[in-house]
């Protein structure tokens, strides 16, 4: 019928196809109607009269088994469906699962909904308030993970589901995983609280979080940590919880990145510090360390693009700008964004990650108990390696000196 060839020809014209038709009334008021509305039941018709414009995207979604999908699905309760999305931009189509729980429901704050399709770990740290912005431009039902509900206001205003956990009390993460389909884990113990040990916070918060997963049947987990051998406690720190989290047997989408140029980023506001304040300076060796900065903006398109490329899962993506560069180019190409002349580096190889850390401590607002595990981390070439993930994504590497500009002036409106 009509409304079947319709959907056909949507789909068709999603792929760069083409289709021919004609209207075949199947009775007489179906034949009268189609007169009065001005059609000519001689006239072959091609997609461009089948569907008018750019359908953009076309979702299909199976109720019965049939040749394409799977229907429904129900079991322990919980029902699974599979649906075909078609993209026209781009010409891809691809599969997708989904678990809405209808049966569920918690005592929350904001956009109360029966399902939540997507659980986002670390909401009010920088990348993932972001991200979660960006989720919800795109319609995507989002639960925040907070320990404290009150600095989640804004994401709450913007229909944000906010439920009150932390990785650290495991009590709290089987409600808010209750129904998700898929969880952003973005969370690291680094600068949380006083003293060291963050690595077995780290260690332990994963073990909760992945545990938890499971008995709550998460279909997806995606991470992001750091690029580079696991040299220093900060970067083996990040891959253990990759590991952690592989291990529960829940797919893992782990994205590996170096430094986020970006307004909320640590190793942007030590750059932009450093530059600055110090027209000249002593530079230890890892100045000249090979690394492959990319802009906050590619970092959050590849986190929420994560959730409609299925080949994502079960497998690390390295990211990272267009070019390598080294620490010291970083700081050049920050001067020039800053319209100013590149400081002058006296190379001092024999300075320590210690006396660096309290040096940044001293000249810029980064924290020395931050500072410390982040510089012995700028030993470590941070450089992809296997760029396979990355053309999984419809995502165009910005430059670093437009990432740059970006990011100072995302800074100087948070100022």
């Amino acid at each position: 019928g009509t409304p079947e060839g319709v959907i056909s020809a949507a789909a068709i014209k999603c792929i760069g196809g083409q289709l021919l038709g004609t209207l075949r009334p199947r009775d007489e008021d179906e034949r009268q109607a189609a007169v009065d509305a001005g059609y000519d039941l001689s006239e072959t018709l091609d997609l461009d009269r089948l569907v008018w414009g750019n359908p953009g995207l076309l979702a299909a979604t199976r109720v019965t088994d049939g040749e394409l999908l799977q229907g429904v699905r129900v079991s322990r309760g919980k029902a699974t469906t599979e649906s075909l999305v078609m993209r026209s931009r781009t010409g891809t189509v691809r599969t997708v699962s989904a678990r809405p729980d209808q049966a569920n429901q918690r005592e929350v704050t904001g956009a109360a909904t029966a399902e939540a399709a997507v659980l986002v770990a670390g909401a009010t740290g920088y990348i993932g308030g972001l991200l979660a912005r960006a989720l919800r431009d795109d319609g995507v039902a989002v639960r925040c993970l907070v320990r404290d509900p009150a600095k989640a206001r804004d994401l709450e205003r913007i229909g944000c589901e906010i439920v009150r956990g932390d990785v650290l009390e495991p009590e709290t993460l089987g409600p808010a995983l209750e129904g998700v389909n898929a969880a952003y884990y973005l969370v690291h113990s680094m600068g949380r609280g006083s003293g060291g040990g963050f690595a077995d916070r780290d260690a332990t918060a994963a073990n909760n979080f992945a545990d938890a997963a499971v008995e709550a049947q998460v279909g997806r987990l995606i991470y992001l940590g750091g690029l580079g051998r696991p040299g220093s406690e900060h970067l083996r720190s990040r891959h253990q919880t990759a590991e952690i989290l592989r291990a529960s047997g829940t797919p893992l989408t782990y994205f590996r990145a170096a430094a986020v140029i970006g307004a909320g980023s640590e190793s942007f506001r030590v750059v932009l510090y450093l530059v600055k304040r110090l027209p000249a300076m002593v530079t230890p060796r890892w100045v000249g360390t090979r690394t492959q900065p990319i802009a906050i903006s590619d970092v959050v398109a590849y986190l929420r693009e994560a959730l409609s490329t299925p080949e994502s899962a079960g497998r690390e993506i390295q990211i990272g700008g267009p070019e390598p560069t080294t620490y010291g180019g970083m700081m050049d190409e920050m001067a020039r964004a800053l319209e100013r002349r590149p400081p002058l580096r006296i190379p001092v190889p024999l300075l320590t990650p210690r006396l660096s850390s309290l040096w940044i401590g001293l000249v810029t607002p980064v924290d020395a108990g931050v500072a410390k595990p982040l510089i012995e981390g700028l030993a470590t070439e941070t450089i992809v390696t296997d760029p396979s993930g990355m053309a999984l994504f419809e995502v165009e590497p910005t430059p670093l000196p437009q990432a740059m500009r970006a990011a100072l002036t995302e800074a100087e409106a948070g100022a």
